[in-house]
């Protein structure tokens, strides 16, 4: 039972990503529906049933938007990895803090760039203005994409079955990002 179950809402929008184990208390619950299943089967002592790949909620779920986590990554990601003070693309960042920590600077979307090391080194701990720099983009906080809930919990290899009900994903895509790299 380690595969994982695409969990759609009742409107066939992607929800969640569970075990099998839930998925079956969930089916036999009479919560959802199977809509498609793995090639293996679930036998029990008295019976044997299809494994889950998709299955359906039967009531429709107001489920809230997500937020976009703050870390590092989601940072980078949404800095296009390039450095807000000098524009250089490269995979070897480092956060920075707008409004310096040692100012009362929060640590939230809006006070939080992406910075190389040596603007990094040059900013220290002075505001923008003191240290003569210019942000190429104010910081932001970014809003979810389509998937994004799901997205954290997609593993590399994704069923088959699966592409027809999460649109916009090709099966040839992989869920992990790649780093651009400057070639200095």
């Amino acid at each position: 039972m380690k595969k994982s179950v695409l969990v759609l809402n009742q409107n066939y929008e992607p929800l969640n990503i569970c075990n099998a184990r839930r998925a079956i208390v969930l089916v036999f619950g009479g919560k959802a529906e199977i809509l498609e299943t793995h090639d293996a089967m679930i036998a029990t002592s008295q019976d044997v049933f299809p494994y889950p790949s998709v299955i359906r909620l039967i009531c429709l779920i107001r489920a809230p938007r997500a937020r976009v986590k703050l870390s590092r990554r989601e940072v980078f990601l949404r800095d296009s990895y390039t450095c807000q003070y000098c524009g250089r693309r490269t995979g070897d960042l480092t956060l920075d803090h707008v409004i310096p920590r040692s100012r009362g600077g929060p640590h939230t979307w809006e006070n939080l760039t992406s910075a190389c090391r040596a603007c990094n080194h040059r900013k220290g701990g002075k505001s923008v203005a003191e240290a003569r720099m210019v942000l190429k983009r104010q910081p932001f906080e970014p809003s979810p994409g389509r998937y994004y809930a799901i997205e954290r919990r997609l593993e590399q290899s994704i069923s088959e079955g699966w592409y027809k009900f999460l649109p916009g994903i090709e099966s040839s895509e992989r869920t992990d990002i790649s780093i651009p790299f400057s070639a200095d």
